[in-house]
């Protein structure tokens, strides 16, 4: 039986929507194929295992004495957290032992920053678990808003204009940053926190008044902020991706509710439709009320943006269609959409406990193709030059 270890939690506004997906996903897979191994990360980032994980209740007053706490090492090859322990040593005394606990293969739930940004996937690939899901570089690129539409631009992607500030310079030369803005951008504008996802700290500015509001809300959750260009009339259309390298399928598109701001709010996406349900409880139209033509432009990109950020499971991508221009414009990446998006998958056929077969199947694809990279280089430097005689000076031959 394979030890999934499904991680969930985190240092991240984003925490309880992340124990939501964590626990969706546990609830959903097979138990005569895996043996869950649930590790929560709390908001202070102390990590835990044990049985009463397990429990969604028990998250909801969660208490730390109940479980163990554990932690990762970066030591290649272990495949394992590590848990300590008091082992009674005579009557009167004990002494603290590791108890090892094994990992086959991980499922990351984490939403935000410190999980969903590749800081635990580089965990992962140094300790050696396959993992089902995007690698460091595409998590990287696809958690920060701001780098992320610089390589959909660098591809040609379609995207709305937009600038950047950060905090310092906000504080420094506030007038600066909204001139800027109003010059290059123009209103409305949609302004972001760079490393937040669940619409949190996201406002729409229709005068300068709500955009100073709106930047104020965004700094106070991250020191850069991206300033967009608003489209007035349009409708979002999200469609998911699932696969690695060449194996690529896009999903059926969606039409979530949008109201009268066009922006959804993190209430609006979690909690409408009953508490704890996830992303399946915002109201959305599956298959979305658009044209075939417009589908199917929509899969396409999406299995082009998935390769273009090296991907890997499954990631949903959002859209913006212009009504007015008729055109589609690139939003945002989800790198680990919540409630891993199944529900754009259940009407192909794939049932969400197949999904999480896929998910591992992919995660151990990827292992075995990198241990196929040679990471040995043999050189001669060391053995050529003393180390006294590389100080202060640059080898010839050689390129650092």
């Amino acid at each position: 039986m394979i030890r999934l270890g499904v991680i969930f939690g985190g240092r991240s506004c984003e925490h309880d929507v992340s124990i939501i997906t964590g626990q969706q996903l546990i609830q959903n897979v097979d138990k005569s194929k895996y043996q869950v191994v649930p590790i929560y990360i709390s908001r202070e980032g102390r990590w835990y295992t044990g049985e009463k994980l397990l429990d969604t209740e028990f998250m909801s007053k969660f208490n730390p004495d109940s479980v163990n706490e554990v932690y990762m090492s970066a030591t290649s090859g272990e495949k394992c957290l590590y848990a300590e322990k008091q082992q009674k040593k005579g009557f009167f005394s004990s002494e603290t032992v590791q108890e090892k606990i094994p990992v086959d293969v991980a499922i990351l739930s984490l939403h935000g920053l410190h999980g969903e940004d590749g800081t635990v996937q580089g965990l992962l690939e140094l300790n050696g678990i396959p993992y089902g899901g995007t690698g460091v570089m595409g998590c990287s690129v696809g958690m920060d808003k701001i780098a992320m539409k610089a390589v959909f631009r660098g591809y040609g992607f379609p995207v709305l204009d937009d600038i950047y500030a950060e905090r310092n310079e906000y504080k420094n030369n506030q007038d600066a940053v909204l001139n800027e803005a109003e010059e290059k951008i123009g209103y409305p504008m949609f302004v972001k926190p760079a490393n937040l996802g669940s619409s949190i700290g996201i406002s729409k500015a229709k005068d300068r008044q709500g955009l100073k509001q709106a930047l104020e809300i965004a700094f106070s959750y991250d020191r850069r902020v991206l300033i967009e260009k608003g489209v007035v009339n349009l409708d979002e259309v999200n469609c998911s991706c699932l696969g690695y390298s060449n194996d690529v399928t896009a999903s059926v598109c969606e039409m979530p509710v949008t109201f009268e701001d066009m922006m959804l709010s993190f209430d609006d996406k979690y909690m409408r439709g009953g508490k704890g349900k996830g992303m399946q409880a915002l109201t959305r139209k599956i298959p979305a009320p658009i044209s075939e033509e417009k589908t199917k432009e929509i899969q396409e990109l999406s299995v082009k943006i998935f390769k273009a950020l090296d991907c890997k499971g499954v990631v949903r991508i959002d859209y913006l269609l212009d009504k007015d221009l008729d055109k589609v414009f690139v939003g945002e990446i989800n790198i680990i959409p919540g409630s891993f998006s199944f529900y754009l998958w259940e009407p192909t056929g794939l049932k969400y406990s197949e999904l999480i077969d896929k998910l591992v199947d992919y995660a151990f694809k990827a292992k075995e193709e990198s241990e196929s990279n040679n990471y040995a280089y043999d050189s001669e430097i060391l053995t050529k030059v003393s180390i006294k005689g590389t100080k202060g000076s640059k080898m010839h031959g050689t390129k650092a």
